[in-house]
């Protein structure tokens, strides 16, 4: 109840809803028909990864990525969007990436209710390429969870104001496990996220030096089912990013730290984060730093327009001395041909989960003796 009143105080302080003593006169736009927009996507990928001996000898695999749909609906200010991904079985299978209620109060202010995007960093992607950054994988980009959020823009200024209850819930016993079937990644095992606090502020400058300095900050719980008692977690970020006629760069610096009161004999410096179906493990307490640079190519090849090339960087810094840090590089380009999308990347890894090494354990203690593991990849996407 006093988070719901501290929520409610914040709204109006920042919108400035006022109660008016006089009848309203009747809303003109009553008359307003509903809007409804469908639309998806259809991608598939070739792999070619340098720790696979099968894909090797075959010269890579081709096969099914993602089927997705679309809802964004409206009518007058109140608006509702959704997107429901079907991956296949070994990758999770279909669960819901975003669905959330909007209102606009105006053009420069709004709320959103429902797994929302968390206003944690640059938003959308701190990334260019098709496997985003190393902030994606321990739950810091493109992340959405269950909550309420609030939006307003004051001349230079965007700010973002969030509660979450939790992130994406399938099960409300309260005494499961979260599922590991889910987009973004989360805490899992026998941790839970729990009423967690975003806030978010950006500052925009230049004409033809496209300036955007913001600093985040998050703070929330990590409830034990085994202790029953409720542990912390927090992070902060500072980012800025630049675009300059063709060219963009992105650049953050993060501090994260959870604190999971875990049972006696569980090791508190390891949490459990969990996507796509199969959970592991993420150091508690981490530094975190990323760059990413682009620029863009205009041609006229055929149905081909333009060329983005980039490449993507992530480092991230375990506090415990005895953990080896994990790295990420991605050089590509994004070829777009109208609604078609196609990345071509060369992406690297060390101690990174999804490249080689150890699955359940290279976002944790990492292990000193790994090489750096490579995967060509082609992803063949068309939007609608």
């Amino acid at each position: 109840m006093k988070h719901r009143l501290l929520l409610f105080l914040f709204i109006l302080f920042f919108s400035g809803v006022y109660f008016p003593l006089c009848a309203q006169k009747p809303d003109s736009t009553e008359t307003k028909k509903p809007k409804l927009k469908l639309g998806g996507a259809l991608r598939f990928n070739y792999v070619y990864s340098s720790w696979k001996g099968e894909q090797k000898q075959k010269g890579g695999e081709f096969g099914y990525d993602m089927f997705r749909i679309d809802v964004d609906a409206s009518w007058k200010d109140v608006y509702v969007k959704a997107e429901y991904r079907q991956y296949s079985e070994a990758f999770g299978g279909g669960f819901l990436k975003r669905g959330y209620f909007g209102y606009k109060f105006n053009e420069k202010e709004e709320i959103q209710v429902g797994l929302t995007a968390v206003p944690f960093g640059i938003r959308e992607y701190n990334s260019n390429n098709w496997f985003f950054n190393l902030t994606y994988y321990v739950g810091l980009e493109d992340d959405y969870d269950m909550g309420v959020k609030y939006s307003k823009s004051i001349k230079n200024w965007v700010f973002d104001l969030a509660f979450f209850k939790n992130a994406g819930e399938y099960d409300f016993s309260g005494s499961e496990e979260n599922s590991s079937k889910r987009y973004s990644y989360d805490i899992v095992g026998r941790n839970t996220e729990a009423n967690q606090f975003n806030g978010k502020a950006v500052y925009k400058w230049g004409k033809n030096w496209k300036n955007r300095l913001g600093f985040s900050g998050q703070f929330g719980g990590l409830y034990n089912i085994d202790t029953e008692e409720m542990g912390n977690h927090f992070a902060l970020a500072l980012h800025y990013e630049l675009n300059w006629k063709k060219w963009n760069l992105k650049s953050e610096a993060m501090i994260v730290d959870h604190n999971p009161e875990n049972k006696e004999g569980q090791n508190d410096d390891i949490v459990q984060m969990g996507a796509y179906g199969v959970p592991y493990g993420v150091a508690s307490d981490f530094n975190l730093y990323s760059l990413t640079l682009a620029r863009k190519v205009s041609v006229n090849w055929g149905p081909i327009s333009t060329l983005t090339f980039y490449n993507d960087f992530g480092m991230m810094d375990k506090v415990v001395d005895e953990f080896e840090n994990s790295y990420m590089n991605v050089a590509g380009v994004m070829i777009t041909a109208g609604k078609m999308f196609i990345y071509v990347d060369h992406a690297s890894g060390y101690n990174h989960s999804w490249f080689g090494g150890n699955y359940n354990n290279d976002f944790s203690t990492g292990n000193s003796v790994d090489s750096w593991e490579t995967r060509f990849n082609i992803n063949f996407g068309y939007y609608f």
